[in-house]
């Protein structure tokens, strides 16, 4: 597949996910930015923000297989990755394999169900493969996961460890939409429509799990020059000294950046990395990776703030 083929192609998945989802441009880019680096995302918002939707729209315009799995706490972790049973007629031990056997798994609320649950994804998340009684097992190709969460709603909830949040290529905030765009949601669901669900109907599969591997090669090929990567290991680096920061970024941080800058230069139909796409996807990318001191939440500063202060610290390479 040629840049200029790979780019057309994620601007279809692009527009089909319009098709269902009002607004909420940068967080559906950056969710297809992920896909394209190979990386999985965590989404967090309010409820009613359309979460749900943008993943499960991903999923519909994407021809692999896909599986959701509805975290709650009394969910087992091999309800999510299998488990060996026996069978009584054969008298034999079976293999059931559990949802993350597929393409794109929507792991929904995965903050309500226990640590012992929410580890079964680690494996699975870092290696593509299951370990179920001693034999690794591959899931498919592609693989992505989408785990959402609510970040204000705590109770009975179960924070993620640092090693899970690790796994997570990005970590992508979708807020509530403009105005305008509350509107249009609003007619797109209420005109002759029975009940609060939103369409899907629209939109139409237009990839392949081939298409996908494609992508990911194409925007893994593209060019990065060497100031471009000592930029985004500068930003990586600048975190941990910043006012205000307990942990900072770690080397995986500036792995990260690179990696969604060039799924996002490939959006744009470029083919090479430009300092602006390491900046536009700094916020997704470091986020869930810095943890503020006790002073900065007592003055109430927030992450995304301290990334701010960061990239307007950091000086980008010039052409």
């Amino acid at each position: 597949m040629e840049n200029a083929q790979a780019a057309e192609l994620a601007a279809r998945i692009r527009a089909e996910i319009a098709k269902a989802v009002v607004g909420q441009r940068e967080a559906v880019d950056m969710i297809l930015a992920s896909l394209i680096a190979a990386g999985h995302v965590l989404l967090e918002g309010v409820p009613g923000v359309g979460k749900t939707l943008v993943a499960r729209a991903l999923t519909r315009s994407f021809g692999g297989h896909t599986a959701r799995v509805q975290f709650t706490p009394d969910l087992m972790p091999a309800d999510v990755v299998g488990h060996v049973l026996y069978d009584a007629p054969s008298g034999t031990m079976k293999l059931r394999k559990g949802p993350v056997f597929t393409n794109l798994l929507l792991a929904d609320e995965i903050n309500r169900a226990p640590a012992k649950t929410q580890a079964a994804l680690l494996e699975v998340m870092q290696e593509r493969q299951v370990t179920i009684e001693g034999e690794s097992l591959r899931v498919p190709d592609p693989f992505m996961t989408i785990a959402t969460q609510n970040p204000i709603e705590m109770e009975g909830t179960y924070p993620l460890p640092e090693a899970q949040l690790d796994r997570f290529l990005m970590k992508v905030r979708i807020a509530y939409p403009s105005e305008a765009d509350e509107v249009e949601l609003t007619r797109h669901v209420t005109e002759g429509r029975v009940g609060d669900a939103l369409p899907l109907d629209a939109v139409q599969v237009v990839a392949t799990p081939e298409d996908v591997l494609a992508l990911q090669r194409v925007a893994a090929s593209l060019v990065v020059d060497e100031r471009v990567r000592e930029y985004a290991v500068r930003i990586a680096r600048a975190t941990r000294d910043a006012a205000g920061a307990a942990i900072g970024a770690g080397p995986r941080g500036a792995i990260a950046l690179i990696r969604v800058a060039r799924a996002t230069a490939l959006l744009e139909r470029r083919t090479f990395v430009v300092p602006d796409d390491v900046k536009a996807c700094a916020h997704a990318v470091l986020r869930h990776r810095i943890h503020l001191a006790p002073e900065a939440e007592l003055e109430a500063r927030s992450v995304d703030q301290l990334i701010d202060a960061v990239l307007a610290d950091v000086p980008a390479p010039r052409t």
